[in-house]
This record gives C-alpha cells, structure tokens and sequence, in this order.
C-alpha cells in the first residue's frame, strides 16, 4: 500500500489470510475503493478510521492502509513512528517458529538455532497424541524459554492433559489450544496451571473482554486488528483487565513488521519473525540485535525498499 502527499510517500503492508474471509483479491479491490476515503489530511487518523469503518472486514487491507498512514505522518513530521505514539523503541525479544513436525525433526531444527534466539515458539496441533513428545524433544536438546502455538487442534480432555504435563517442562503459555468461541474455554482457564492465550478468539478491541473470561493474554496482530491504532486501544483494554499481551504476525516483510514493531514495548511477548522467514525480503529497515526487533530512528516506519517487484498498491491523498 502507497499513500502519497506532496512528493512525500507512505508505505504499508499486510497479509490477508484465507481463514478470515480474507484473499489478496479482496484486499485489493478494498484499497481500489478506498481512496475516496482517505480524504486531505493524513494526520486526521480517527476520522479516516470512522470512514473506513464503515465498509466492514478486509481488515488486512485497513492495516496496510492504517501503517501507511502512519509512515507518511512520521515522515511529515521528521519521526520515526513510536516516538510519534509516546511508546519505548525497544519490546521484548521475539520468539523463533519451530514448525510442527515429528519430534525428532523439531529437535533438530531447534537445536540448529543455537544463541541466535532467545526464546522459541513451538507449533503444535498434529492430532496424533503426540504433542508433549515433541515439547519434550526440544526440551532435550534447547534450554530456551518455550511457548507452544496449538492453532486451535485440540478438544477439553486433551488440553487438560496436555498442560499438565508440559508445565513439567517448563513450557511459559499456550497459545490458542481450543477451537475459537469453544464453550469449554473458561473451564480450561480456571484449571491449567499454565497461561492460556488466546489468538483466533481475539481480533479488535471488542473482544477483549469476552476473551478475558477463556485466557490470560491475547494475541494481537495488526492483520487482524486493522493496524496500529486498534492495537495500541488492545494493549490497553488488555492491561484494564489483568490480561497479558503478546504481539503476533503473519508471514511478513519487514514492511509489515516494521509496523508491528512500532508497539512492541507495550507487550509482553512478542512473536515478530515473519521477515525472517523470507528468502527473499524487499524491505530493510528493521534491525535485529540480540533476539530483539526493534524499529529504526528514521522517520516513519524507517523502512526502505531494497528490490523491485510489482510494487504496493498506490492511492494518492488530495492535497490540502
């Protein structure tokens, strides 16, 4: 996504993702519509948030448009964009994604990370009873911090069982183990002795308080939340009710997670390695210094384009 104000441009990014109702077709034809929205000033953010509001879902695409809006403004004031928000620069070290396999190939590919992370997410979920084997196999090989991803594969008796036994191996929480809206949630809640967070349960702001009552954290991700704005309101809301807040992503460039990285100090976990598994990244902009993401001190959401594709999509602000 490109906004473009007197000569001066804005970037933006995010990814659609099919289970949300969401393609890369949809979101196009959102932001081909969107530019009678956008109206004068890049700086009235609440206003064009109301309009875009009013043409519901294709939050992806809200997100691309949010971020780069908020490029645009960082660089017509000379900012990098967290400083514009009031926020530290620098958030929690982000977790590194072990994707699921048998327990033998995550452990290789756990061992393999060496000091590069310092904390790994492991995604869980295979249906085949043997989950906490291949917890217990990265554990034998990794004395990072763990955190397991289940994407929303496992029923009540399996989860009950399953927490019991990975608190032994000192797995910090669990991501998303029931269905979203599983009417069992504020029982789990309740009787694991691990954190529960919760990520397809949880989108905007509106859901945090229905979320509160099946976890202890949730999962933002500005894809899901229509980008930064909303997810600094979740942040909020989140801590208003005692709740943890870990900060997510999609497979991104840096472009996307530069935008994430804008709100990072406010979580407490972050889970921001989209960029990382890229081949082959466009943008650069995002430093990573020792586990950390952190975003740059140029203005906006200090990210430059490092090689030429198709290019963002493109709408252009009326000058005042």
């Amino acid at each position: 996504m490109e906004l473009e104000l007197d000569g001066v441009v804005g970037y933006g990014e995010a990814s659609p993702q099919d289970v949300y109702g969401e393609t890369i077709e949809s979101a196009g034809a959102f932001l081909d519509g969107a530019e009678e929205l956008l109206g004068d000033d890049p700086f009235a953010l609440e206003e064009i948030e109301r309009r875009l509001a009013g043409r519901p879902g294709e939050m992806a695409a809200k997100a691309a448009i949010d971020s780069a809006l908020h490029d645009l403004c960082g660089k017509l004031t000379n900012e990098p964009v967290w400083r514009l928000l009031g926020v530290d620069r620098a958030g929690p070290p982000t977790s590194w994604t072990i994707w699921l396999g048998d327990p033998d190939d995550m452990a290789r590919r756990a061992e393999r990370v060496g000091d590069r992370f310092r904390r790994l997410k492991l995604k869980l979920g295979a249906r085949d009873g043997a989950d906490v084997e291949r917890v217990r196999a990265v554990r034998g090989v990794s004395d990072l911090p763990l955190q397991v991803d289940v994407n929303e594969y496992w029923e009540l008796d399996e989860a009950l069982e399953n927490v019991r036994a990975l608190v032994e191996l000192g797995v910090e929480y669990v991501e998303q183990p029931l269905p979203a809206g599983h009417p069992d949630g504020p029982r789990l809640k309740r009787e694991s002795p691990i954190p529960i967070y919760v990520d397809e349960d949880v989108h905007t702001m509106k859901d945090v308080r229905e979320a509160a009552e099946r976890a202890h954290g949730v999962n933002i991700k500005l894809a899901k939340s229509g980008g930064i704005r909303e997810a600094v309101r979740m942040a909020h809301a989140a801590r208003a009710l005692d709740l943890g807040v870990m900060l997510g992503c999609m497979v991104e460039s840096s472009l996307g997670i530069a935008a994430a990285c804008q709100v990072a100090s406010l979580c407490d976990h972050i889970d921001l390695d989209g960029n990382l598994l890229l081949a082959d990244d466009p943008w650069e902009g995002v430093e990573f210094v020792e586990g950390v993401q952190l975003p740059s001190f140029e203005p906006g959401l200090g990210v430059t384009r490092v090689s030429e594709g198709s290019g963002p999509r493109g709408a252009g602000l009326r000058p005042p």
